[in-house]
């Protein structure tokens, strides 16, 4: 293949990733935007809540990942059993973790109160935050039939679904939260119940989509219980765990740096929550790319095409940087109009605007990091990467930002410069750990 078709290539298996992808983010953004016009203290609360939700979101599609590069591998050697096989096991372990989750923030919830945030904040965030944690059951089983879909290559089904969710979602919130269309006004617990309700019609949505569309036909059998592999159990974890907790690393320091910044202040939390929205809008986006990495590498893995899963790699690397640079340019320009989009408060705009600034900075790290770590994990090789994250963001960069935030006196900047810090050693270990691996698995091919 040519650089141009690879190009081609990539872009119609990501863009359905992104704007899917941008999906699940246009829930919370949803959400945060329309309760942002309740107050400041509702916004913060939904901020701390999406904090704890996302830390335990995230390990659940880290987890569930360990179905596409498997999948596609499959695919490549053109063995549907492997793929049926799969998508049986994978959706038992995502379903059992989603359950596991659930109970581990139920018993925990109340620890919110010993980190130091304000009371009234906390108060708000414990009902949202029981609501919205059980949408993770119907959250899996959708992941599950995505990361199926996208590893045969069909990044368009989990599209279709996701689109419809979050019209849903934003007909749920205009009745929930404000008390129309016959509902009752509910406000913040309106917006939880909304985003509820949406991800259990998107599972129902996805699982009937697969199951009758023609040409998922011949993996029907994947939907059966009964007869399965601890071997295969196993192999799964091994891939899915390494997973998860990278993203567990990974966005738990996000969210530590906020619960740093309700150490600074309501106010200053709203502004870094206004500005985390607006800069995972555009990591969702390049996560699409990535997407596009772990099937395009896992298939070429299969097929044993080295050639073609580098020119994949470095191609998707390129059209990352260019995304990135779009998103920098926009969050430069716009520093002071985008978070008025979400609040009139002129003590949050000032603070979110200068965030945004460093958001600039750190897209191009960011966009690295994604791609290669999806690429990392078509090659299967998911433990090391983790090692990386943990290191650049615990060891260097939180402290490093706390260090700025509080003894020399940076305030929210300072901690948004240990982000900056802790990302591009992520990008850079990345980088070298990908290839690197993928010369060892030509070197054990051949």
């Amino acid at each position: 293949m040519t650089i141009r078709q690879h190009i081609k290539e990539n872009f119609h298996l990501a863009y359905p990733v992104m704007l899917s992808n941008l999906g699940h983010v246009l829930m919370g953004v949803t959400d945060t935007v329309m309760v942002g016009h309740l107050n400041a203290e509702s916004l913060a609360a939904v901020g701390l809540a999406l904090v704890v939700f996302n830390v335990f979101m995230l390990f659940g599609i880290g987890v569930s990942f360990a179905i596409t590069p498997l999948v596609a591998a499959a695919d490549g050697q053109k063995n549907d059993r492997d793929v049926i096989e799969t998508l049986r096991h994978g959706l038992v372990i995502n379903v059992v973790n989603a359950i596991i989750l659930i109970g581990v923030v139920e018993v925990g919830k109340q620890l919110l109160y010993h980190i130091n945030q304000p009371v009234e904040v906390v108060e708000r965030a414990i009902p949202f935050l029981s609501i919205v944690t059980f949408s993770l059951v119907p959250m899996m089983i959708f992941q599950s039939f995505k990361q199926f879909a996208e590893g045969l290559s069909n990044t368009r089904v989990a599209l279709v679904v996701m689109v419809g969710a979050n019209i849903l979602n934003i007909i749920f919130n205009y009745a929930f939260i404000y008390g129309h269309l016959g509902f009752p006004t509910m406000g913040l617990i309106g917006a939880a119940w909304a985003t509820f309700t949406s991800r259990v019609l998107m599972a129902v949505g996805i699982a009937v989509y697969i199951y009758f569309i023609p040409s998922f036909r011949r993996f029907r059998a994947g939907f059966r219980f009964g007869n399965y592999s601890r071997k295969l159990f196993s192999r799964m974890l091994h891939l899915g765990v390494p997973s998860g907790v990278q993203f567990i690393f990974e966005a738990a320091a996000f969210d530590f740096s906020l619960v740093m910044m309700g150490w600074l202040g309501t106010k200053t939390q709203a502004a870094h929550q206004i500005a985390i929205n607006l800069a995972t809008l555009s990591y969702m986006t390049t996560a699409g790319l990535a997407a596009a990495a772990t099937i395009r590498v896992g298939y070429f893995l299969g097929s044993r095409d080295f050639r073609n899963m580098r020119l994949a790699v470095y191609t998707l690397l390129g059209m990352a940087m260019l995304l990135m640079s779009v998103a920098a340019i926009v969050f430069i320009v716009g520093n002071w109009w985008l978070p008025s989009l979400y609040v009139t408060d002129p003590a949050v705009i000032p603070i979110a605007a200068s965030l945004l600034i460093v958001a600039a900075i750190f897209q191009l790290s960011d966009g690295t990091q994604v791609v290669c770590a999806s690429a990392l994990r078509g090659l299967q090789d998911v433990k090391i990467p983790s090692f990386f994250i943990f290191v650049s963001y615990w060891v260097i960069g939180l402290p490093l930002g706390y260090w700025l935030a509080f003894k020399a006196n940076y305030g929210a900047i300072g901690i948004w410069m240990g982000l900056l810090i802790g990302l591009t050693l992520t990008a850079t270990a990345m980088f070298i750990r990908m290839k690197w691996s993928m010369n060892r698995a030509e070197a054990f091919a051949i």
